[in-house]
């Protein structure tokens, strides 16, 4: 058997930026134990179950895997989240999103619409904050939707409403106070596709046609048949598009079009108010 210590000593064979703390939250996932447990029982020693799976996870990891798939969860906006190869691994800056969203003077029982939910991070972000909103959240794949929807019920968000859709097409007639989405908006020759957590992410969720911005210029051209009389539309994007998708809104008609800025200071979030012309 292999004490704490001596199995956190194979982090020295993983790479990227953090490879003790990737470590760390390897084996505190197999021994279902809290990080600061391993600080105060670094001789414990481990289980050969527990040892062997440590490991297993930990040769994954040298491979490239994201800690988020081999875990299966992800925080976001303080929510624990599900996550598997059929959803995108939620960022911090797509929090900025979130924030932007809560910071807008709707109605309290406000129409709420997140387009390609993935694990369903901004809906549940959403409602979690905002009791009285009435939060859909669509996607074009089951396997996510199913996690979105596990993600919910576990919370207890179960008043979030979940749809098949490929964005606005089983929708109907629905109008919305916000549309909000994190669409696919990377460019198929990018060189990030090769890199990192990306590798293993689903393409579909990430890549878009036209130099990454089909899917940003179809969510623009199609949001005013959805939104309300002074609804908002807000979209992430890559930190290179902000002034293109400016130009899109305002070449749809939208007002007090802006961009936010993520912590790393990179333009991240742009938006709009739809006014019925």
């Amino acid at each position: 058997m292999a004490s704490v210590r001596q199995l956190l000593r194979a982090a020295d064979a993983l790479s990227g930026d953090s490879p003790r703390r990737d470590a760390e939250i390897l084996l505190c996932h197999c021994l279902d134990k809290p990080r600061s447990w391993l600080y105060t029982w670094p001789e414990a020693e481990v289980g050969q179950a527990g040892a062997d799976n440590y490991r297993q996870l930990l040769a994954r990891r040298a491979e490239g895997v994201p800690i988020a798939y081999l875990t299966g969860r992800r925080e976001f906006w303080s929510l624990q989240l599900q996550v598997n190869e059929h959803t995108l691994i939620p960022r911090p800056e797509t929090e900025t999103l979130v924030e932007w969203a809560l910071e807008l003077e709707l109605t309290a029982d406000a129409q709420v619409l997140d387009l390609g939910t993935g694990s369903g991070a901004i809906a549940l972000a959403l409602a979690s904050e905002r009791e009285q909103w009435q939060v859909t959240a669509v996607d074009n794949s089951l396997e996510a939707l199913a996690i979105a929807a596990a993600n919910a019920g576990r919370i207890g968000l179960g008043r979030v409403s979940f749809v098949e859709s490929n964005w606005f097409s089983a929708l109907g007639g629905r109008r919305f106070h916000l549309l909000l989405s994190n669409p696919p908006y990377v460019d198929a020759g990018d060189d990030h596709l090769q890199q990192g957590d990306l590798r293993f992410e689903p393409r579909g969720a990430l890549v878009a046609a036209d130099g990454g911005l089909a899917d940003l210029s179809r969510l623009v051209a199609e949001a005013p048949g959805y939104l309300m009389p002074g609804g908002w539309l807000l979209l992430e994007h890559g930190l290179e598009q902000g002034a293109q998708v400016r130009q899109l809104l305002q070449t749809q008609g939208f007002q007090a079009i802006a961009t936010r800025r993520d912590m790393a200071d990179r333009e991240r979030i742009t938006g709009g108010c739809w006014h019925a012309q």
